[in-house]
């Protein structure tokens, strides 16, 4: 069976799939991982990729598409999303990758990550006809689409991201109340796009943050994609996680069962960022996809 690979370099992280397709078009994972590479670590305040951040993430695609390339795959698609939008110095950096791993990204905008997410989340959950509201949030950016059954309504991308947020209000640590209503407020105002809509019959979230929210509340030791995929949060887990984030420093948030490492310093913006859009949206709980950008790349660009 012919394999592909696909690489989303993200403002956080970098996800990395391998799936094979069967004589039938069904789709097999064989590699699906990421890695915290920080892309966006400074960027808000710099305007630039930075030399340590981008020597991360050219490493880990590198090991990537040689992994990929191990695997015996017959192409590498990769894209790049809002950081590499925003940094002035993207075009330096897709080079670097290029001339270091053979692989040369593609900057795509945020109507296009819509119609990727909602590609994967249709072909992953199997949700009824109705209408769906659909957001990926990562660490620079919140890419929304509306629809209505397999049509795609509206897509749009939102500078709303977690590694945004908690390096402009200080979230990585103990939050007072106060600190976190300006954060809050903040947010609800940077979304104030999505508000005043009728409230759809199913809303799914995807992206580190709500996987990670997803696990903690499983009590995951060792993530498990077939537990979080179709999991639903309520509103009160959302709440009870923010309070849980904000009494703890991000050591102490290590330590949380479920809650990557490498994610303990943002978590609290994007559960934050979660709660807006849930009150902006007007539900009580969503679905979460464990399928994302990467998923909906790979049956976009490999599905003849």
């Amino acid at each position: 069976m012919p394999r592909y690979a696909v690489i989303d370099v993200g403002t956080n992280s970098v996800k990395f799939n391998i799936s094979e397709r069967n004589d039938n078009g069904i789709w097999r994972t064989v590699v699906d991982r990421a890695e915290i590479t920080r892309l966006g670590e400074g960027l808000e305040k710099t305007g630039e990729i930075s030399s340590d951040a981008m020597d991360r993430t050219v490493s880990a695609i590198a090991a990537m598409a040689a992994e990929a390339r191990n695997n015996g795959v017959k192409a590498i698609a990769a894209v790049g999303t809002m950081g590499m939008r925003t940094a002035r110095n993207s075009q330096q950096f897709i080079d670097a990758v290029e001339q270091r791993c053979g692989v040369r990204i593609e900057i795509i905008p945020g109507e296009e990550e819509g119609r990727l997410a909602y590609l994967a989340v249709k072909s992953g959950l199997g949700l009824a006809e109705g209408s769906l509201a659909i957001f990926d949030t990562g660490g620079g950016s919140t890419q929304f689409t509306f629809g209505r059954g397999s049509l795609v309504q509206e897509q749009f991308s939102l500078n709303v991201g977690a590694v945004r947020f908690t390096e402009r209000y200080g979230l990585s640590g103990v939050v007072s109340l106060e600190e976190r209503r300006t954060a809050l407020d903040a947010i609800a105002a940077d979304l104030s796009r999505i508000a005043n809509r009728p409230s759809p019959d199913a809303l799914v979230g995807m992206g580190g943050a709500i996987t990670n929210i997803a696990a903690v509340k499983h009590g995951l030791a060792k993530y498990d994609p077939a537990v979080i995929q179709g999991s639903v949060l309520e509103r009160v887990e959302i709440e009870r996680q923010i309070e849980l984030y904000c009494s703890r420093s991000t050591d102490d948030r290590r330590k949380i069962v479920g809650l990557q490492p490498k994610r303990a310093d943002v978590i609290l913006a994007g559960a934050c960022i979660v709660k807006t859009v849930m009150d902006k949206l007007g539900k009580d709980s969503l679905s979460v996809s464990d399928r994302g950008l990467r998923h909906g790349l790979l049956i976009d660009r490999f599905t003849s």
